[in-house]
């Protein structure tokens, strides 16, 4: 520690020191405050408004809200925030992260800045990492909310659009980064003002922010149709590859980078097995022919599927279904989907329902996404490993709070094995040691394969105890496969002598508490005693909860005997906050606790990074089989190991922000753009604008300034003017009058344009209106798609540049500013076209049927993609029209072009509309 630190403190401690002058002037507001009634408490909500609309700013009311917040919770929950928790929701209320011990209350922490900053009447949104946190912190949470006169919402799956209107009208929002992210989406892609559900985005407060602007933000928010179905060739595909890996000289497997390519021989094998069962376009020259990249991207698809995922550790199959399974925090991933035909492939791998494709209609980064709010903040356990990423993305500063009481627990050395199997054996001796002591032991692993096997070791482990044979160590098993009771395994992790087994401890939302939970004990009594028919009356509630805190009182004083809960790590994860994130189990509020890692070289981290140097390195020194080595040195070089995977997943979030920060100005500008559009209740001036550049456009290329009429390319003019106008002009004649000028001849065809619209205008009369914002909104929407798959193309082939020592970015953003531009001159000239040429019909439409959304989570390192189905909200474009008889279609819609815009003005194609083939 330097001289400066001795004496000043370090900059953490700086930070928090800033603070202790407020929390002395709340405090020395609570006697006030304590002395008021029940009504006058509520009263200071409106009190605290009235001030805010005279001019006052929320950092004047900071003291007296958090006092008020903090009384409010004493009398409603029982719970009154420590000081450290007010320094808390101080670093939240500044837009900063708080770094919180697990067990230190983050969930109450939020109530202050949460109640604060709702006072402006903008709506603030607190972010959770499920469904099941979100619903419980609104619930209980809430409590303290209602007492103060303010509305909690919470947004979930499922929701109609009515409900998330009114959950996000309220005063406070709970929900997921998914559902809102998703929400700000579908926003864009409505048709009506009022079916849009969030009213802005002023501040935020997200709880394991490390999880979801670190671990989650690798993955942008992608809004998604189906497209055809491909099912058979996708069985082809996976037998084919199936048959090559079995040659393991076909492929090459790089697991530290998780990829997967065929050799020169596996390009060959593959190209003659394509070739024998006439999957390769007829004529073309090879595998790699442009006309046959379509086959060649699913080949490498299947092989991904069959070499890189591995069925029980990323993804499971129930019921016929392939479920993928979060990396970070074990749980089944229901409804989510991979991307890019990798999920098809995996389900034609395990002989599951192959599921169509899809194409992207509105993306965002999560990062983009939440860097859209006025104010946004987090907390969370682990955070100072990732504060330069904070920093340099978000513009947030990390703040560790000190804890309310001394931390006790003892970290131990990692202790490592050469071989797995060596290192089972002393995990289950350590277990049995706990087991007997009575001491309850959280053993983490990561993945539900090894949580799996380690259950089965425990099974058959057979041991003594007090001179009794026993076999098998009484155990509970927390993964994806039993995640429903989560909770309940959590809440009993702290009996006395409990073996619980965790696939990933982030983001459970329930403590482990020593003894038991006596609020989850109290709801399974009463869950028990209504099965059984009998009613519970509050005075049964309070008597049993009496009973329940007696026995946990003694079950904790027994845990604590026994030296607290001891945290088994089974094997080191690639991210040092998920480490963390399992040690900062125990030690809970001061509680006695200790932890320890044990390793193998076989294990993934230090077998990709050092495991045969290691293993020499053992052998060298003669470690005997069972003995492990422990040494500080050692941890150290497993932490830099870390630090080197942590360092890459940051470069791959930071090289995807960059693309992404290319494309967001562009999005945020159609956005915008669009919501104006959809607000306004005249555009005829936006298009008679459009109407003018597209006749000055189509004039200037054909008619170039300064040219000789001699170079003019009449021919080409009068095409245009026909397909984008709809008119039949003398153009030629015009351009064989002697001196005549291209401003002149382009004056002459604006005034027949003009007279055209006019004409249009009297025949549909006030509809027009209607008629030009609903084709403005469809065009805008359909040029944006084609608009993002191009750019995902672009994005996928640009790396190519760098071989001609190119800089990849710069090519990209070259290319998207000329393709965006592109889409402008596209967007004025189509809706022109359409409002100048399509045929109106005057009857009844038909019902669209709903079709359906995917929203997809895309990684951008393994191509993982997490999406969840949901029904397109109503207004939006069906992706599937009914398809119609020839004889059914009305009269002159028989000689409209497969590709030319449906005459019924849906904005699709006609042969994907009522074009399509019955």
């Amino acid at each position: 520690m330097s001289i400066f630190q001795r004496f000043f403190g370090s900059s953490n401690e700086r930070k928090v020191k800033a603070f202790h002058a407020r929390v002395a002037r709340i405090n020395a507001l609570e006697p006030q405050i304590q002395a008021l009634s029940d009504a006058q408490l509520q009263a200071k909500t409106a009190e605290f408004k009235e001030r805010l609309a005279s001019g006052a700013k929320l950092d004047d009311l900071l003291e007296e809200a958090f006092a008020v917040v903090r009384e409010a919770s004493r009398r409603v929950l029982g719970q009154r925030h420590y000081d450290v928790q007010l320094i808390g929701g101080m670093v939240l209320h500044q837009g900063g992260i708080a770094e919180m011990r697990t067990g230190e209350g983050k969930t109450l922490v939020a109530t202050a800045p949460t109640y604060l900053n709702a006072l402006e009447g903008k709506g603030v949104h607190v972010i959770t990492v499920n469904d099941y946190l979100a619903q419980r912190d609104a619930g209980w949470m809430g409590q303290v909310y209602r007492f103060l006169g303010m509305e909690t919402g919470v947004i979930v799956h499922g929701l109609s659009q009515g409900q998330r209107q009114a959950a996000y009208q309220a005063d406070i929002t709970y929900g997921t980064n998914n559902e809102f992210g998703f929400d700000y989406l579908r926003d864009n892609l409505v048709y009506d003002q009022a079916e849009m559900v969030q009213r802005g985005h002023n501040f935020v407060i997200v709880d394991e922010v490390d999880s979801i602007l670190i671990d989650e933000a690798r993955t942008p928010l992608i809004i998604s149709g189906p497209t055809e179905d491909r099912s058979e060739f996708y069985k082809t595909v996976d037998a084919l590859v199936k048959q090559l890996i079995q040659d393991p000289t076909t492929f090459d497997h790089d697991e530290k980078q998780r990829q997967v390519i065929l050799t020169e021989e596996g390009q060959e094998r593959i190209e003659e097995m394509l070739m024998e069962a006439g999957h390769l376009a007829e004529d073309s020259a090879g595998l790699y022919d442009a006309a046959n990249v379509s086959v060649v991207h699913h080949v490498n698809q299947a092989l991904r599927a069959n070499v890189l995922y591995t069925r029980d550790k990323d993804y499971i199959v129930r019921a016929g279904e392939v479920i993928l399974i979060d990396e970070f925090t074990g749980r089944m991933m229901q409804g989510r989907r991979l991307s890019e035909g990798l999920h098809q492939a995996i389900e034609a791998k395990e002989g599951a329902v192959i599921q169509p494709e899809n194409q992207t209609l509105a993306s965002v980064t999560i990062q983009n996404y939440f860097r859209l709010y006025t104010k946004l903040s987090g907390m969370t356990g682990t955070a100072a490993t990732e504060a330069q990423e904070f920093h340099d993305i978000y513009k947030m500063e990390v703040v560790e709070i000190p804890t309310n009481r001394a931390i006790a627990r003892i970290d131990e050395d990692d202790e490592v094995y050469r071989t797995e199997a060596e290192k089972n054996a002393a995990i289950i001796k350590q277990i049995e040691d706990c087991y007997r002591r009575g001491q309850p032991i959280l053993v983490g692993t990561v993945s539900i394969e090894k949580s799996e096997h380690l259950s089965d070791l425990l099974k058959a482990h057979s041991f003594e105890v007090d001179g009794k044979p026993q076999k098998g160590i009484p155990h509970s098993v927390l993964n994806a496969r039993y995640h429903e009771q989560e909770a309940l395994i959590v809440s009993d992790a702290g009996i006395p002598g409990a073996v619980t087994i965790a696939t990933n401890m982030a983001g459970r939302g329930t403590d482990i508490q020593l003894g038991g939970n006596v609020d989850m004990k109290l709801a399974k009594w009463r869950e028990e005693q209504t099965a059984l028919g009998l009613e519970v009356t509050p005075e049964q509630s309070v008597e049993r909860k009496a009973q329940i805190e007696a026995e946990i009182k003694d079950l904790k004083e027994q845990a604590l005997n026994a030296g607290g809960l001891y945290v088994l790590g089974t094997e080191r994860h690639e991210s040092r906050r998920i480490d963390n994130q399992l040690r900062g189990r125990t030690g809970r509020q001061g509680d006695p606790g200790r932890s320890k890692f044990f390793l193998s070289c076989e294990d993934d981290l230090l077998r990709i990074f050092a495991g045969d140097r290691l293993d020499s390195i053992m052998r060298t020194f003669g470690v005997q089989e069972g003995e492990a080595i422990t040494h500080k040195w050692l941890n150290s070089a497993i932490a830099t190991a870390q630090k080197r995977v942590e360092q890459r997943n940051y470069e791959i979030r930071k090289n995807l922000l960059k693309y992404d920060d290319v494309v967001n100005d562009q999005r945020k500008a159609v956005f915008e753009q669009r919501a104006e559009f959809m607000a306004a209740a005249d555009v005829s001036d936006v298009v008679d604008e459009m109407r003018r550049d597209t006749v000055t456009d189509i004039v200037n290329r054909h008619l170039p300034p300064k040219a000789y009429a001699e170079q003019w390319d009449i021919e080409g003019l009068d095409a245009h003017i026909r397909d984008l106008l709809g008119l039949d002009l003398p153009v030629r004649e015009w351009a064989a009058e002697e001196g005549i000028a291209n401003e002149e001849i382009e004056e002459r065809i604006l005034k027949a344009a003009d007279a055209r619209a006019a004409e249009r205008q009297e025949l549909l009369g006030d509809h027009m209106r209607t008629v030009e914002k609903s084709f403005i909104l469809q065009t805008i929407d359909l040029q944006w798609r084609e608009h993002l798959m191009h750019l995902d193309h672009l994005r996928n082939v640009i790396g190519l540049r760098g071989y001609g020592q190119r800089d990849p970015l710069q090519e990209y953003k070259t290319e998207a500013f000329s393709l965006f531009e592109k889409l402008l001159v596209d967007f004025r000239q189509n809706v022109t076209r359409w409002l100048m040429t399509v045929q109106f019909e005057f009857e009844a439409p038909p019902a669209p049927p709903q079709g359906e959304m995917i929203e997809i989570h895309m990684d951008p390192l393994t191509g993982e993609n997490a999406a969840q189905m949901g029904a397109i909200p109503d207004g939006l474009p069906a992706d599937q029209r009914a398809a119609m008889p020839m004889s059914a279609l009305p009269e002159g819609w028989e000689a409209t072009g497969r590709n030319a815009p449906c005459p019924c003005g849906s904005g699709r194609k006609f042969k994907h509309c009522h074009g399509a083939l019955v």
